[in-house]
């Protein structure tokens, strides 16, 4: 079997930000103030160890050296000798954030900032320089870094012997002998190496993928047995191990080597670290080309597997009957084909269950980002997650990110007052943010919530009168609590009065819609003074198949996503009527809705009279339109094509999809017609007012 580094190589990148993920988290479970959990500071030394072990495993020597000053620093908490302050906690996370940016280099080979690396490595070694925290242990620092590596050990004393026998296949799972005896090395003890080779085969018969070598190492010096075993944690399954006591006579016949790493003959030779040698559109194609993977349970795919089964069942059933076919086999063909359509929807579902993840995936960082916030902006921000299990597709979690970053920062800098105003105002000085995400017919829902100062109704108008948004003549009575805080979402507005690097340029929160839209999703505010804020984001649980229903205008079929339909009615001509500007308006329960004549949209011809045609009423962030249509057909599930990526970018268009007769259908975006659609009768409206 070929050994395949490249496989294991991007393994070890899922590994290594899943470590990261992890240090992240329990770093800022910490409690700097509070007792020590050496439950967490383990947790989080184990996974500093695992990044650094990779990272000499595939020769990213300069992950592994980074992480090993990290790791020593975690060293010292873990054993008591020193205290995660705050500032120091601080300095982790930003390591934290250098060995992504470091590994991001790595798999597309471009560069990373070895100016601020180099800047954290001296800050670490500063502080380890220093010695352990004022908190920790009294004892000299000097006497403490001695005993860190020559403690007494309740074994006795006396040199470890270390036989290290890999199993044949040690390579297959990533690891290197190599980078044991590296780290035996780190210990700052004398090591004597000798290397068996009695059971090397012949030149024929020799595998070159396969490890068939023994060492015997003897670590002199007083050195723990548990600093020695922690070393072989990573291959403790891939290996026979036994660690003894060295009877005094000592080994003989051994090669030795005094506080040197291996010599070129055993390590490997080291890579260039990556350089900025490509050009720029080379590095960002060599990103784009990396591949994107996901982890599902083994239940998942048994289901899968399972479901394969039965349509092979089936199809080889049809098969069967397809051969001297008779008109006797008819009910058996109908039923043969039933089955077939059961196993073909089981198996989209399956297939579609294995694409959805958790919501966590997208809310696990906004505890760091809560925690960086507010101590630049000088508030306290708790945070509060809800629902966080709750599951949509992995295309629309990685893309309504960025969107909910941006939505929690404003949040945190607009929404939140600072702790005098909050207290002045009769609420707690620290501010709630909150997460909420839950599912809501066939569509997931995220709330953005907080408890700050809320939207101020007046300035909103006003500026909006300001940037042009509004006429100079509209009144603030004229308008609905909803219509004014939709405002925000026009281009370049802002309200905030300092412009910082956390927000107020006036760009962002257009550029959240229109990413929400993209998706087929909206986004619509809520808000009441001195009580707070709420975004409320509704998705689709999935981007690859929508319900569908299949409407015709001229000779041309189109699909009108099942979700944003409310009803479809025939018109009655009395109920139409034409306000300002020329729109028409039908008149339904005490509400008038906007009439979109599609064929005029698309250039297909002209609708004619109203009298006896079909309106189909859409829904979209909150607003309605009555689609005029030539005919409904049935309703059906549809596999979404993305049109830009084959075709180009056409509005009020979101995909395609091929329907059962083999033609082409293209998917109406009911949000993008309506946006263009009211936008239109919003200028027609203006135009008549000046």
């Amino acid at each position: 079997m070929a050994l395949d580094m490249d496989q294991l190589r991007r393994i070890f990148y899922e590994e290594c930000r899943e470590n990261l993920e992890i240090l992240e988290r329990e770093l800022l479970s910490l409690d700097p103030d509070g007792d020590i959990d050496l439950d967490i500071i383990n947790t989080i030394f184990r996974a500093a160890h695992s990044i650094k072990g990779g990272g000499a495993t595939f020769n990213l020597n300069e992950i592994s050296q980074f992480t090993h000053v990290m790791e020593t620093l975690l060293d010292e908490a873990r054993e008591g000798k020193r205290r995660l302050d705050a500032s120091t906690i601080d300095l982790l996370l930003k390591g934290g954030d250098c060995i992504n940016s470091m590994l991001v280099a790595y798999e597309t080979n471009s560069d990373f900032d070895h100016v601020l690396r180099d800047a954290l490595t001296d800050e670490l070694n500063k502080l380890l320089q220093n010695g352990p925290s004022a908190s920790a242990e009294s004892e000299p620092a000097a006497q403490e870094n001695e005993d860190a590596v020559t403690s007494s050990d309740s074994d006795g004393d006396g040199d470890w012997i270390v036989q290290f026998k890999p199993h044949k296949d040690m390579f297959f799972t990533g690891n290197d002998p190599v980078r044991i005896l590296r780290e035996l090395f780190d210990l700052g003890a004398h090591c004597q190496i000798e290397c068996l080779v009695d059971v090397l085969p012949t030149f024929s018969e020799l595998e070159p993928e396969m490890c068939y070598l023994t060492w015997c190492i003897t670590v002199e010096g007083h050195i723990e047995k548990a600093l020695i075993e922690e070393i072989f944690e990573w291959v403790e399954d891939d290996c026979d191990l036994d660690i003894s006591r060295a009877e005094k006579e000592g080994s003989q016949n051994v090669t030795t080597v005094d506080d040197a790493p291996p010599s070129e003959e055993v390590a490997p030779t080291t890579p260039k670290p990556p350089v900025a040698s490509k050009p720029a559109a080379k590095q960002a194609a060599t990103k784009a080309d990396a591949v994107s993977s996901i982890r599902v349970e083994i239940d998942k795919v048994d289901n899968l597997i399972n479901l394969v089964g039965e349509l092979v069942i089936t199809q080889s059933m049809l098969t069967e009957l397809s051969q001297n076919f008779s008109e006797s086999k008819i009910e058996r063909l109908q039923a043969g084909l039933d089955q077939l359509l059961q196993n073909t929807k089981e198996l989209q579902e399956s297939v579609l269950n294995i694409r959805m993840l958790p919501i966590s995936f997208a809310f696990n960082r906004f505890p760091r980002l809560i925690r960086d916030l507010s101590s630049q902006l000088g508030k306290n921000v708790e945070l509060v997650i809800e629902g966080e299990q709750t599951e949509l597709d992995k295309t629309v979690l990685e893309r309504i990110t960025d969107p909910l970053v941006h939505l929690v920062r404003n949040a945190v800098d607009h929404g939140l007052e600072q702790p005098e105003t909050r207290v002045a105002n009769g609420k707690s000085e620290t501010g709630k943010v909150s997460l909420y995400a839950y599912h809501q017919g066939g569509s997931i829902v995220i709330e953005v919530k907080d408890d700050g100062a809320g939207l101020n109704k007046e300035r909103v108008w006003k500026k909006a009168i300001e940037k042009g948004l509004l006429h100079q003549d509209t009144s603030l009575d004229d308008l609905s609590n909803h219509q004014v805080y939709n405002l925000i979402f026009a281009p370049g507005f802002s309200t905030a009065e300092i412009v910082s690097d956390v927000s107020g340029r006036g760009v962002g929160m257009d550029v959240v819609k229109r990413n929400i839209e993209d998706l087929g999703g909206h986004i619509e505010v809520d808000s009441e003074p001195n009580v707070g804020s709420v975004f409320r984001i509704s998705l689709p649980l999935t981007l690859a198949i929508l319900d569908g229903q299949l409407v015709k205008l001229a000779d041309q079929v189109f699909v009108v996503p099942l979700i944003s339909i409310i009803e479809s009615i025939q018109i009655e001509s009395e109920r139409v009527k034409v306000a300002t500007g020329g729109v028409e308006l039908y008149r339904l329960r005490d509400e008038n809705i906007p009439i979109l004549r599609l064929k005029e949209e698309f250039g297909l011809g002209e609708s004619g009279t109203l009298d006896k045609q079909l309106l189909c009423l859409v829904e979209a962030s909150g607003n309605r339109v009555g689609l005029l249509l030539d005919e409904m057909l049935g309703q059906q599930q549809v596999v979404i094509k993305s049109l830009e990526s084959n075709y180009t970018r056409v509005n009020g268009v979101s995909g395609a999809t091929i329907l059962g007769d083999g033609s082409v259908s293209l998917i109406l975006d009911i949000q993008g017609l309506m946006t263009g659609f009211l936008s239109r009768v919003a200028d027609s409206n203006s135009h008549v007012a000046a």
